[in-house]
């Protein structure tokens, strides 16, 4: 057994980033400034898209999306109920009312057909989430949303390197929105971005970030001289700092050769545990590419002869950090409570929330720390 713990989610932290954080606070402009404008640009030109908006959090991302889509009460939005609560949180402090469709048990993302059946009058816009990395049907949801006149929210959480039949995930609705979480493919400790199809919503969702000014503090006080600005509406303090950006120029610089030892890491798993008894995710589909955000095994009691919880925690007994992604949303007091809605009818996300297990994946994870994980889960499962 390990000596000492293996966390759950550590970033590949290096000396760039650290040299980066140093300029930045050695420059005096520790706000949203020069390095935030150059992670925007960085990682619009990634997505092949004209602009994007960098925000707090991928949170504050959905949020603003949600606010610049027009959509607030008595609106309907559908979505995914095998995903983190701030998906459905931020519908709900819009003023909207989340609606829930179940997942398709094979890719734990969205099913469009169970979409297609929870389309009213009152529905505005459709928000998938990319699971683990794995794209969500977006033919069939695209075409949903053009039929009904919908708009589509894409939550790309888990899905910075995700390309769907040759485009990239984030650019086929009206918003995508990303993550750069701690345990995020790219990582700044906290941060999101939105990329906006249209310029008039991106120019919204920048406004909106900082409180409803219309300039932000960078240029209010940079070297172009003082700048008086106007608050347009009320909006909220969800801007990015320039201490976080510079991590984020650095993390980005380096998102391929991460990808692919996560990928490396990813099939050595898929070998591993062929012949065990877990339930395994589904390889990637056929012109897509999964960004190997999390890799997911369902631990069924009565198949692995030990409860998911109890591998959990013998997992960690053996100095191994696991994670759950996720008890599904209808398992939570306050939905149950507030909406009315029941495990039972959403039996696949259900199932699959009380089965699942994350194991570590990070391009921080040596070959040895690998084979660690390899063992604990044959040692746990009496292999």
């Amino acid at each position: 057994m390990r000596d000492k713990l293996l966390i759950f989610g550590s970033p590949k932290i290096e000396q760039d980033e650290i040299d980066g954080v140093r300029s930045v606070m050695e420059s005096g402009w520790l706000g949203t400034g020069p390095k935030v404008a150059q992670f925007e640009k960085d990682f619009a030109a990634y997505k092949g898209v004209q602009q994007a908006a960098a925000v707090n959090s991928c949170t504050a991302a959905m949020h603003l999306s949600i606010l610049a889509a027009g959509i607030g009460p008595g609106d309907e939005v559908i979505t995914t109920p095998m995903t983190f609560c701030a998906t459905v949180n931020v519908i709900i402090h819009a003023g909207a009312t989340p609606v829930l469709a179940d997942v398709d048990p094979r890719t734990f993302n969205i099913d469009p057909a169970r979409v297609q059946e929870k389309i009213t009058s009152r529905t505005k816009a459709i928000v998938p989430v990319h699971f683990a990395g794995r794209p969500a049907n977006m033919d069939a949801l695209c075409s949903i949303a053009s039929r009904h006149g919908l708009k589509i929210i894409e939550d790309c959480a888990h899905a910075i390197e995700t390309e769907y039949h040759g485009q990239k995930v984030g650019t086929f609705g009206d918003f995508g929105c990303f993550s750069f979480y701690i345990t995020k493919n790219v990582a700044t400790g906290e941060g999101g971005m939105v990329l906006a199809r249209k310029e008039d919503d991106h120019a919204r969702v920048k406004t909106l970030s900082l409180h409803g000014m219309s300039r932000d503090a960078w240029k209010r006080f940079g070297n172009e001289g003082y700048r008086h600005y106007q608050v347009t509406e009320a909006g909220y303090k969800y801007n990015m700092m320039d201490m976080q950006a510079v991590i984020g120029v650095e993390q980005l610089r380096k998102v391929e050769p991460f990808w692919r030892r996560r990928e490396e890491i990813w099939h050595r798993y898929q070998n591993a545990f062929a012949n065990l008894p877990l339930g395994l995710p589904a390889n990637a589909e056929p012109d897509t590419r999964h960004a190997y955000h999390l890799y997911t095994v369902l631990v069924d009691e009565a198949r692995a002869g030990i409860s998911r919880d109890g591998f959990l925690n013998a997992m960690t007994a053996n100095n191994i950090g696991v994670g759950v992604h996720y008890l599904s949303i209808p398992e939570h007091p306050y939905y149950q409570e507030n909406y009315g809605w029941k495990p039972d009818d959403y039996p696949n996300a259900t199932r699959i929330g009380r089965q699942t297990v994350s194991l570590p994946l990070s391009p921080k994870l040596t070959d040895a720390d690998v084979e660690d994980v390899i063992e604990a889960v044959k040692t746990v499962l009496g292999k």
